[in-house]
């Protein structure tokens, strides 16, 4: 088959979807199928056309994701034309997906990793204008004709039905992780922290509970000043990333906070198999790549056991009460102390959820 992607986001760039689809595209190629991938260019430096481990990737300077989900499907037109079916994923790689398939009568899946609703409304970091076209927004992309929803757990499944999405429409496929890939990073002798050191690891966006850390890191610091916090993200967007840095300097959290950004996989597993656990505050998750990791990678999590993470947390957890920075604090203080919950292990096989992406794409060509 010959399978064109479409993302509004896609390697080098570093995340749980970015994650996803850089393992899925690599996989299809492996198992014989073509693949190209439209997504957007970064960083000027990176090439505007590059194929990576047989992966035909184009990059265009859409320069931000609004205007991606706008002007991204004239360079879709062009590349759709040999293609047998066509994958996209929420949000802004939507719209320009379907228009384009729509246009030369190709059939498109979209892979949905959330659905919002009206918690836009609850959400941190953004204007009330905002978060209504937001909203809007997402009510829209649920409610065009997509061939297929892929929802990536029972949790995304659910609420994509709740929004008017026909249950015959939702195939549900679990992400997918390589462990044998994370076998061999524990192999790897990495010093264990010398101090307790709680780790978020994840894109800046407004529903990962940014705004919880900080202020509970503040006061697990004096609690524990032989602590440490490390965040693991992008610089991107600027406007977050300056909020979060001026935080951190009005909390007097300098010296307390180390910042690393650009990581790929194998320096990513390290600072993670570096932590004493990993925290996941968010609103909500529609799977977690990186909860799935930590778990692989045998490392501690705390949660707040929001949506998704309610099915894939396993492992050595803590769950916060409540989704406050309080609640956070008091997990802090249970996992310094190691009083985790401890239940069996669950695995989510990345060759599993290729070959049930390969069986859906069958049946939807015929």
């Amino acid at each position: 088959m010959s399978i064109l992607f479409v993302l509004e986001n896609h390697y080098p760039n570093i995340g749980g979807v970015e994650t996803l689809f850089k393992k899925l595209t690599e996989a299809l190629v492996k198992n014989g199928h073509e693949v190209n991938v439209v997504t957007t260019l970064l960083d000027k430096s990176h090439p505007r056309e590059e194929t990576i481990n047989g992966v035909k990737i184009y990059r265009y300077p859409f320069y931000s994701r609004y205007l991606f989900t706008f002007i991204a499907v004239f360079p879709v037109l062009r590349h759709i034309k040999n293609c047998d079916i066509v994958h996209t994923t929420s949000y802004n790689a939507g719209l320009p997906a379907f228009l384009a398939s729509k246009l030369k009568g190709k059939k498109v899946i979209i892979t949905f990793h959330e659905v919002w609703g009206k918690m836009w409304f609850k959400l941190p970091y953004m204007g009330k204008i905002s978060l209504s076209l937001h909203y809007l927004f997402e009510k829209m992309l649920v409610n065009l004709p997509f061939n297929r929803f892929v929802a990536v757990s029972d949790s995304t499944a659910e609420s994509l039905s709740d929004h008017g999405v026909k249950k015959e429409r939702i195939t549900v496929n679990f992400n997918g992780l390589d462990y044998e890939e994370l076998a061999e990073y524990k192999k790897e002798e990495i010093p264990k922290p010398t101090k307790f050191t709680f780790t978020f690891c994840g894109r800046l966006g407004v529903s990962k509970g940014l705004d919880l850390i900080l202020p509970a890191a503040e006061k697990f610091k004096a609690a524990h000043p032989d602590s440490q916090l490390k965040m693991i993200i992008p610089t991107t967007p600027q406007g977050l990333y300056n909020t979060i840095l001026q935080e951190i300097k009005d909390r007097n959290l300098g010296d307390y906070v180390v910042l690393k950004h650009e990581l790929d996989e194998h320096e990513l597993a390290r600072e993670m198999l570096s932590s004493s656990c990993i925290i996941v505050p968010s609103y909500s998750e529609g799977f977690c790549f990186v909860a799935v990791e930590a778990m692989g990678l045998d490392i501690p999590i705390i949660s707040s056991n929001k949506k998704a993470l309610r099915e894939v947390v396993n492992g050595k957890h803590i769950k916060m009460k409540a989704h406050t920075s309080d609640a956070l604090f008091e997990a802090l203080l249970l996992a310094k102390e190691e009083k985790w919950d401890i239940t069996p292990r669950k695995k989510f096989e990345l060759k599993d959820s290729v070959q049930r992406y390969i069986d859906l794409y069958h049946e939807m060509i015929g």
